[in-house]
């Protein structure tokens, strides 16, 4: 008894792996995902490199079986004949886009199926048809493609030749005339106004100094408002009449607005001539007892007839109250013998001291 126990626990496990094996086995043919299988012939219209039986297949990128055959089609060598077998619960139809993708770093080829909702009748034998192209590979395409453009290149040498030769002379053109060049975008730059702005020239209109004795003094306070004029005197350009581009003066500009510029060198006037009863800007002195009211009425140069700088200004004296106590237009001309900056300026210094010794006083009389 002792002597024939181990060989039946020996033979009680070998019978219990047998067992397990075929366990397994059932197992896995019913619910390990082999189970009920399809089988449905493919034909690749080209070749399938690297597509070995064995190879998995994939329907919307899940895997559902693989590839039982490989062959050629015995009607046609160029095209390949292959069967896949797949879980019979796979939707696969009569439409179903076939494809071969290559998987990971090492490029395995698996088939693919996408789509379909045409279903085939009962007991038709159901063929995929790939698509053309599907069983080539990233590198196979991109072969193709230079050999397409290789062909393009090799058909069109001539006129490729002609066109580089065109270049080639449009080129040596532009050294050429690379001066002219430059000059027609200079001119082009200055027409649209790029480029650096050019620089401007500032004149100032000049306060008169001699003024006379000091006579009778402002005995009342007194304000000079900005004067007052038409749009086209609040300008810094030189103005002419008649309106035209006159050259030499295209960089030229006051110093300030003609009103503001007017008004400045009034009261600068006046304080040369009485600084200690000077009148001030309204905004300076608040509520003045009198203002010097001035409105702008000609501070050009007339080229019509003899070339002359004109100042004309309307001068009235308010109280407090808004009342016009007195009133006068004061003019002044001065004859230019050449129509330049520096002489214009000069022309409108001398014309703006005999309006400034007449306003002032006609003012303290008057106040």
């Amino acid at each position: 008894m002792e002597t024939r126990a181990p060989y039946v626990l020996i033979g009680t496990f070998v019978l219990a792996a047998i067992l397990a094996v075929f366990g397994f086995v059932y197992w896995l043919n019913n619910s390990g995902g082999i189970g009920p299988r399809t089988n449905y012939h493919v034909q690749f219209q080209g070749p399938v490199p690297g597509l070995l039986v064995g190879a998995g297949v994939l329907f919307n990128g899940i895997r559902v079986g693989e590839v039982t055959q490989l062959g050629l089609a015995p009607d046609n060598p160029r095209f390949v004949s292959a069967t896949i077998s797949v879980a019979s619960a796979t939707p696969v139809r009569s439409d179903t886009k076939v494809g071969l993708d290559f998987q990971g770093l090492t490029g395995v080829p698996v088939v693919t199926l996408e789509g379909g909702m045409i279903v085939a009748k009962s007991g038709e034998s159901l063929t995929l048809i790939a698509e053309a192209g599907a069983g080539q590979s990233m590198t196979q395409a991109a072969r193709d493609a230079l050999r397409r453009v290789d062909s393009v290149l090799e058909d069109n040498s001539g006129p490729l030749k002609d066109t580089i030769a065109n270049f080639k002379t449009f080129s040596d053109g532009l050294a050429r005339n690379t001066d002219k060049i430059d000059g027609i975008l200079a001119g082009l730059e200055k027409m649209t106004g790029g480029g650096a702005p050019a620089q401007k020239i500032t004149y100032d209109l000049r306060t008169p100094q001699d003024l006379g004795r000091v006579g009778k003094t402002l005995t009342a306070s007194l304000a000079i408002p900005e004067p007052t004029a038409v749009a086209m005197l609040q300008t810094q350009r030189m103005l002419f009449s008649p309106v035209g581009d006159i050259k030499g003066f295209a960089d030229f500009l006051w110093a300030d607005s003609i009103p503001k510029l007017v008004q400045a060198r009034l009261i600068d006037s006046f304080e040369n001539y009485d600084i200690a009863h000077a009148p001030l800007r309204a905004t300076d002195l608040g509520q003045a007892e009198y203002q010097l009211l001035i409105d702008i009425r000609h501070f050009r140069i007339a080229t019509e007839g003899e070339p002359r700088v004109e100042i004309g200004l309307s001068a009235r004296i308010v109280d407090k109250n808004g009342k016009v106590i007195a009133s006068r237009m004061v003019e002044s001309t001065e004859k230019l013998d050449k129509i330049e900056p520096a002489a214009a300026v000069a022309a409108f210094d001398a014309a703006f001291a005999r309006i400034a010794r007449e306003l002032i006083g006609w003012t303290v009389q008057a106040v």
